[in-house]
């Protein structure tokens, strides 16, 4: 499971250090892709390939689905890390997410997110200020 949150810099070449803990679940390799709220979402190949599953029984015909799938699929790149436990990440994603130095790295449970730190440091403060009643929606959860 991935967890915790990780600061890092990522370099003039695109290069960014993957934490020790996240490089010990995902092997020599990862799928990094364009995800939600402009961060990039990274899978290990066995949780990609349960995801891919999942999404191949989304009915074609249904706009949203097509276009969620496309944006999904489109983004998505094979990653492997280097000896130094560094990745390369592609520059449409980092374009997409607006990585230019200063990141952050999240535990998501079955994946990792990659944030630019300012827009992490948005998006915390914000979601922290609707915290209480974001947690009583998901009593419908059952969580």
């Amino acid at each position: 499971m991935f967890m915790g949150e990780y600061h890092h810099t990522i370099d003039q070449k695109g290069r960014m250090i993957i934490p020790a803990k996240f490089r010990e679940l995902l092997g020599e390799g990862f799928v990094l892709t364009r995800g939600l709220d402009q961060c990039l979402f990274g899978y290990s190949y066995d949780e990609w390939q349960t995801l891919e599953n999942k999404l191949k029984t989304l009915p074609f015909t249904k706009k949203d689905a097509r276009a969620f799938t496309r944006f999904f699929f489109s983004g998505a790149t094979e990653c492997e890390v280097d000896k130094q436990g560094r990745v390369n990440i592609a520059p449409p994603l980092r374009d997409y997410a607006k990585l230019d130095k200063d990141c952050v790295i999240v535990g998501v449970s079955n994946r990792f997110e990659i944030w630019s730190k300012s827009i992490w440091d948005t998006y915390v403060t914000e979601s922290a200020e609707s915290f209480a009643e974001i947690a009583e929606s998901m009593v419908d959860f059952d969580i």
